[in-house]
């Protein structure tokens, strides 16, 4: 079983195992959600495609040997790096899955420093104190002590720091897989990496492969291949995970999905009730002012001219006759006036024949009349025009914003900023009033609150509210600009 070619087949499985592993997980590393195990997936990549590589050069040299070729192909010194190069990879891959705050991470990351350093170190000393036909198989011990056994360690414990995580989230199978992983590392460093070649540098004097091949009846090499084999196939059931991971967060979101759609239908339900009973109150309010306002005035007229028709008959005086009439021009006057607030209040015909701003500078200067809330209006970046369907809603989430300030935030000054944006339009309504909690305003269904939060999703836009008890309230809105705005604009 110590035959070369029987070594060369055992290097090629090695190399293929490691190296099957290392390209997997450099393809399915990045689908890791936990950022920290992500990171160590990395060099344990590294490790396996390098580690890979470095069994078939030892495979290759193995092959010349029995071919009798008196020097390697490739010098021993690239074959050395490329053990050096991968053995840092897997220490670096521990020391990621065990630097799990700030503190470990500056601690540990001494670690490959330091192991760097004292190899580097070695490697002087070596050349100054062994021959040339010697050095390379001592350098090859020396890369297996230093590298290879707290490589194999840091790799376990990692793993099993890992396990834990996915003890924690329920994944069982995969605890599992990183616990053989961890044993396997642990087999491959303390066994496979301590029984190197016989050299002059001890303990490898002592503790060497002929000394394993005497007691166990198979090479060492037999045995790296056998855990290479072992860690690659838990490595790659380890990945495995990922992919469960992704489902799960697939079921949560759909989970997810299906409940807001069932708030989307709820929120429906009860904004159609609302409209509905917004409905009726306008019309109760239309009535109430027809009749109080309006109906009053005509019956006024209506007196007026019957007590006009009654004069004439009798031939009364034409100056109390011309009085009258000058009072219902006035009443008239009066009445038509209040049909034309009620109209505008419905709609206003400003938006049609001047835009969104010229409208709301109207509004607010009404409003201003009426109430004591000091209103200032702020535009910034260049006008855009907003279609006539956008204009309204705007300016309807812009009307029930006043209203709710001037009726319960008893406030005396806001703020409107209107921002032109390159693809959106942002408007912002800060008030200095009493403010609110705006944990309970959804509790509470605040009607007008949600009416124009559901007009905002209506056109695409997103719509914020900010406010603490006894600051004011800031409410804020983006709506992109309408299609046929964005077509022009193309």
């Amino acid at each position: 079983m110590t035959n070369l070619p029987f070594v060369c087949i055992i290097c090629f499985i090695c190399g293929l195992a490691f190296f099957s592993m290392g390209l997997l997980v450099m393809l399915e590393g990045n689908r890791a959600s936990d950022l920290r195990l992500r990171k160590a997936l990395r060099p344990l990549a590294g490790f396996g495609i390098v580690h890979g590589i470095h069994a078939w050069v030892e495979m290759l040299e193995g092959m010349e040997q029995k071919l009798g070729f008196t020097q390697p192909s490739i010098p021993e010194y690239i074959r050395i790096g490329l053990l050096a190069i991968s053995l840092l990879s897997l220490i670096l891959f521990g020391v990621y899955l065990l630097a799990y705050s700030e503190t470990s991470k500056r601690i540990i990351s001494l670690v490959p420093i330091g192991l760097l350093v004292i190899w580097i170190l070695g490697l002087a000393f070596f050349r100054d104190n062994y021959l040339p036909e010697e050095v390379w198989d001592v350098v090859d011990v020396w890369t297996r002590y230093i590298l290879a056994v707290p490589g194999g360690l840091l790799a376990a414990f990692g793993l099993l720091a890992q396990q834990r995580s996915y003890r924690h989230s329920g994944l069982v199978r995969f605890e599992r897989d990183a616990l053989w992983t961890a044993l396997a590392f642990i087999f491959y460093a303390i066994v496979g990496q301590v029984f190197v070649r016989k050299t002059l540098f001890p303990p490898s004097t002592i503790i060497n492969q002929e000394v394993f091949l005497a007691f166990f009846g198979f090479s060492i090499q037999l045995f790296r291949a056998l855990m290479a084999v072992v860690i690659s196939v838990f490595i790659i059931r380890f990945l495995h995970a990922f992919q469960v991971e992704a489902e799960e967060k697939i079921k949560e979101l759909q989970k997810a999905r299906l409940e807001e759609a069932q708030q989307k239908e709820t929120l429906k339900g009860e904004l159609f009730r609302q409209i509905v009973e917004a409905q009726e109150s306008e019309r109760q309010r239309i009535a109430r002012d027809l009749h109080d306002e309006t109906g009053q005035t005509l019956t006024a007229i209506g007196m007026g001219l019957r007590g006009i028709s009654t004069s004439l008959s009798n031939n009364y005086d034409h100056a109390q006759i011309l009085n009258t009439l000058r009072q219902l021009e006035a009443l008239t006057a009066g009445s038509l006036e209040e049909l034309q607030h009620l109209i505008s209040d419905l709609r206003p015909s400003h938006l049609d024949d001047l835009g969104l701003l010229a409208t709301l500078r109207w509004y607010t200067n009404d409003l201003m009349t009426r109430t004591d809330l000091d209103i200032e209006i702020k535009v910034l970046g260049e006008e855009k025009v907003i279609c006539p369907e956008y204009g309204t809603s705007i300016f309807r989430i812009l009307q029930e914003a006043l209203t709710n300030v001037s009726k319960h935030a008893n406030a005396t000054h806001v703020q409107i900023s209107i921002t032109f944006e390159k693809e959106e339009i942002r408007i912002a309504v800060e008030d200095n009033g009493h403010g609110f909690d705006t944990k309970l305003y959804r509790k509470k269904r605040s009607w007008g609150l949600i009416g124009m939060q559901e007009r905002t999703t209506l056109l695409n836009g997103e719509f914020y509210i900010y406010s603490t008890p006894g600051k004011g309230a800031v409410l804020e809105i983006l709506i992109p600009y309408c299609p046929i705005h964005m077509k022009e604009s193309l």
